[in-house]
């Protein structure tokens, strides 16, 4: 009997678990991707318009507290943020609606991304892990995955300069039922300059995540939140295909951040949380991206295996 599409999504997810693990070292306690992060507090303010755009609760109410996680690329539990594979970044946010109910973003820091599916992500996962003429031969077949690898990942001083975008579409459903695609963005308000490969070099292997709670005993710092609005004929279904950059903007409102959580906590929370990329809260629904379950599938298994790990890690 032929599997189920929810059988394959998580036949292929746990595939991927496993060849994330392979490429990066079993860390039990830990991310096989994004390992190494932080959690910070804080609350999100909407703007009228993201009201108008969707009737979510996070969008609708006044602010809703959120807990963000900053992350470096590669399941590495201890990789060296002046590693180039530390980029991009990741930024991933729960919006925390009450209750034990929560609809999260997941970002990193470049607009691109490899591949279309899951099945896709294993095979550039096995020319990874074969190298040479093997992942020569994939990248030269797969176009997207060539331009991810050749895209600027810049570090800044901080985890506040970078933008981070999200590369599935979302459909937004307002009050009255209008329906509108979006992808999300995250832009700073703080102007810091990119490094150079020179400068990063001379960075300690923790730099970003010292600067963090050194910049926030200043006070809370703010990142925007946006939605860049798809028109008639954009392709909603295929994360390696960008919307054209004159499409428009909107701002949907600020993320005040005020605290990285302490010590003990935060690998204890960061531990149990388990970011959602399908957003399960009325107002915001999938788009046909391929890509959102199998995330969703990976996230679930990789998350239950670390809440499992005997010790308390990240």
């Amino acid at each position: 009997m032929p599997l189920s599409e929810n059988d394959q999504t998580n036949t292929t997810a746990g595939a991927l678990v496993k060849g994330l693990q392979a490429a990066f070292g079993p860390h039990p306690g830990y991310r096989p991707a994004h390992a190494k992060g932080t959690l910070v507090t804080g609350t999100f303010t909407p703007t009228p318009i993201a009201g108008k755009l969707s009737k979510a609760q996070h969008f609708t109410s006044p602010s809703t507290p959120v807990t963000v996680r900053f992350s470096n690329s590669t399941g590495i539990p201890v990789i060296p943020d002046t590693d180039p594979n530390a980029s991009p970044r990741g930024f991933g946010i729960r919006f925390h609606l009450g209750g034990r109910k929560h609809t999260d973003i997941i970002t990193h820091s470049t607009p691109f991304f490899p591949v279309k599916t899951g099945e896709d992500f294993l095979a550039l996962l096995g020319a990874l892990g074969a190298g040479g003429d093997t992942l020569g031969a994939f990248l030269g077949s797969h176009p997207a995955a060539l331009a991810f690898v050749q895209a600027p990942k810049p570090t800044t001083e901080s985890f506040f300069g970078l933008s981070y975008f999200g590369v599935n579409a979302f459909k937004f459903i307002a009050e009255d039922g209008t329906t509108t695609f979006v992808r999300y963005r995250v832009k700073p308000t703080i102007d810091i300059p990119a490094l150079s490969a020179e400068e990063l070099k001379e960075k300690n292997p923790n730099f970003l995540f010292e600067e963090l709670p050194e910049r926030l005993k200043g006070g809370p710092v703010e990142l925007i939140l946006e939605a860049q609005i798809a028109e008639e004929g954009d392709v909603t279904d295929d994360a390696t295909v960008h919307w054209p950059e004159e499409r428009k903007v909107e701002q949907l409102g600020t993320l005040s951040l005020v605290a990285v959580e302490e010590p003990g906590k935060n690998e204890a929370d960061q531990k149990y949380i388990i970011y959602d990329p399908v957003p399960r809260v009325e107002g915001v629904e999938s788009s046909d991206d391929p890509l959102l379950d199998m995330r969703a599938a990976i996230y679930l298994l990789s998350g239950r295996e670390r809440r499992a790990a005997p010790e308390l890690k990240v």
